[in-house]
């Protein structure tokens, strides 16, 4: 409990937490040794790790290996990003939540879109607040406490009307009993300010070339920012082009560098 209500205050601190997204170990125990306040496991990351596309394409019992040897490795609070939450009815996705609060998370993602081969679409928004409203009266029915944050995907989407439909959602999603709201790929400083100040649940971006600083985005009135898997990507990337120059210079001299 210690940990969830830490985590849970974090977001209602005068400047946003910084987030840092995990997929292993190594990258969670670095993150606290550099004061991080809290982190979010990266579903994208570990299934690329993993060797598979985002999407619910590992399954949750491979996924849930490693949130448990993440969080064992580090005392600050963990949040897992559920993508869809891994099952069809929100009996399946309260189970299994339960055996990530039995381990120790703090929170999770849940996103009101879905993966069709391969092609991410969004979800009916009445019938996905349903859900999420099941989802969070099962939880406290068993006296659960843990931070759901819902994901709206309707600027990942590149959606035309993405800020009217972002509150359409937003103001259903609200009556549900969430926590917060993350809009991934929102960058635009009026919409971020315009959502900030429509809802009254705590504001999540995420990590994008053209995000505007943390202290602008503190202006705007966000509350988390999420790094998504982001740095993931660009350490492979340089993984790459290190790997290219031991081939053609036949030396690991640049490895030291």
């Amino acid at each position: 409990m210690r940990r969830f209500e830490e985590f849970k205050k974090l977001h209602y601190n005068e400047i946003p937490f910084l987030l840092g997204n995990v997929w292993n170990v190594p990258t969670a125990v670095q993150y606290e040794k550099l004061g991080f306040k809290a982190i979010g496991t990266s579903s994208a990351a570990i299934a690329s790790e993993l060797g598979y596309e985002d999407g619910e394409n590992m399954s949750f019992e491979e996924y849930f290996f490693m949130i448990k040897r993440i969080t064992s490795a580090v005392k600050i609070p963990l949040s897992v990003d559920l993508e869809a939450g891994y099952g069809n009815t929100a009996e399946e996705i309260i189970s299994n939540i339960v055996k990530l609060h039995e381990i120790g998370i703090v929170g999770i993602n849940l996103e009101d879109s879905v993966v069709n081969n391969g092609i991410r679409n969004l979800k009916n928004t009445v019938e996905f607040a349903e859900k999420v409203k099941t989802i969070v009266e099962g939880l406290t029915k068993r006296n659960i406490a843990i931070f759901i944050n819902i994901r709206c995907d309707v600027f990942l989407l590149n959606l035309e009307n993405a800020l009217e439909e972002a509150k359409q959602r937003i103001k259903i999603y609200e009556s549900c009993g969430i926590d917060g709201i993350f809009l991934p790929c929102i960058t635009n400083e009026n919409d971020i300010k315009e959502i900030a100040v429509f809802t009254k649940l705590p504001l999540n971006v995420m990590c994008m070339p053209n995000l505007p600083n943390f202290k602008v985005l503190n202006m705007l009135g966000v509350k988390r920012i999420s790094m998504g898997n982001f740095l993931n990507n660009y350490l492979n990337s340089q993984f790459e082009k290190l790997t290219k120059r031991v081939l053609e210079e036949n030396s690991f001299v640049s490895i030291f560098e």
